[in-house]
């Protein structure tokens, strides 16, 4: 309706021009100045029939407006200034994360990639479960042993008569029913370790360095070296991390000798080479200090195929 009679006024008038109006420029002049202008995206659309046409110029500029832009008009009191909140990572999707790279004086080394198929697989507490059982089962010593009736130290001899006495038969004293004799069924040395593949093995390392680094607990140093191997530098770094009770650190190669001094004494700060890190000791420990060497070692170690 509006659209019909805005034509026939225009039909009526005849030209814009002849009533003072600016002339419309081509769709070649706007195509020329849209190139120039450098915008995202342009639209044109022209109304004809059978009189002059009326050509529409719709364009979207690719310039941000921030609360600090001086050159567009638009009123910088009507830009949100709150911060905006990108929503949580998903875990599990075997993406590379960037972390950055620090050491003990919170010296700024850059930034390195983790491999996302090491430190970011799905969580599976039944994975973990099975290897940290393994783990334990394994390092039991078993080398608990009772006696049985042939070990018992004593006489062989028949303590009395079969019969005529009223009392109960026995041939020996060192039977289990006595005092001071021999242990039916007891333990005996032996190994409570059971298999455990080692594709699920290698995976419960992969979820427990997954899981530490979703929480935020993973941490990157350039190295792990001191400048000296006092202990109260290590406290004092302890005590500015925050929600951390327990601390393991991880080397690639072997301990230095000052680290190994200034933790000796603390209970609650571990040293581990890369090649001896497990399941249990990082879920043993609420952060997890890892060196460059170490990332890359634990990554290729990964990586290697196992062997059948």
């Amino acid at each position: 309706m509006a659209l019909s009679i805005s034509r026939r006024i225009v039909r009526s008038f005849g030209s814009l021009s002849a009533l003072g109006f600016r002339e419309y420029p081509t769709v070649a002049d706007l195509s020329d100045q849209i190139a120039g202008d450098n915008l995202l995206h342009a639209e044109c659309f022209s109304f004809s029939k059978g009189g002059p046409s009326f050509l529409g110029f719709r364009r979207f500029s690719t310039t941000i407006l921030t609360p600090d832009s001086n050159g567009g008009a638009f009123p910088s009191d009507l830009l949100s200034s709150k911060t905006v909140l990108t929503p949580e990572r998903t875990i599990g999707l075997y993406e590379d994360l960037v972390v950055p790279v620090t050491n003990f004086h919170n010296e700024d080394h850059g930034l390195m990639v983790l491999a996302g198929d090491v430190f970011d697989v799905p969580i599976r507490k039944d994975i973990i479960h099975r290897v940290v059982r393994w783990q334990l089962a394994k390092r039991q010593q078993g080398t608990h042993s009772t006696k049985t009736i042939s070990e018992v130290s004593g006489t062989g001899r028949k303590p009395w008569q079969q019969k005529g006495l009223g009392r109960a038969r026995h041939g020996s004293l060192r039977g289990p029913q006595f005092r001071g004799g021999a242990t039916m069924h007891g333990p005996k040395p032996r190994s409570h370790a059971f298999k455990l593949n080692k594709k699920v093995r290698r995976l419960g390392l992969k979820i427990a360095l997954s899981a530490r680094a979703a929480e935020g607990k993973l941490l990157v140093f350039e190295d792990l070296e001191v400048s000296t191997h006092k202990t109260k530098n290590i406290v004092n770094y302890v005590n500015q991390m925050e929600n951390t009770k327990k601390l393991l650190l991880v080397d690639g190669g072997p301990i230095n000798e000052k680290l190994k001094l200034a933790t000796q004494n603390l209970h609650y700060v571990n040293v581990l080479p890369s090649i001896g890190l497990n399941v249990y000791s990082i879920l043993q420990h609420d952060a997890l200090v890892m060196s460059r060497d170490a990332v890359n070692r634990i990554v290729e170690r990964m990586h290697t195929p196992i062997n059948r």
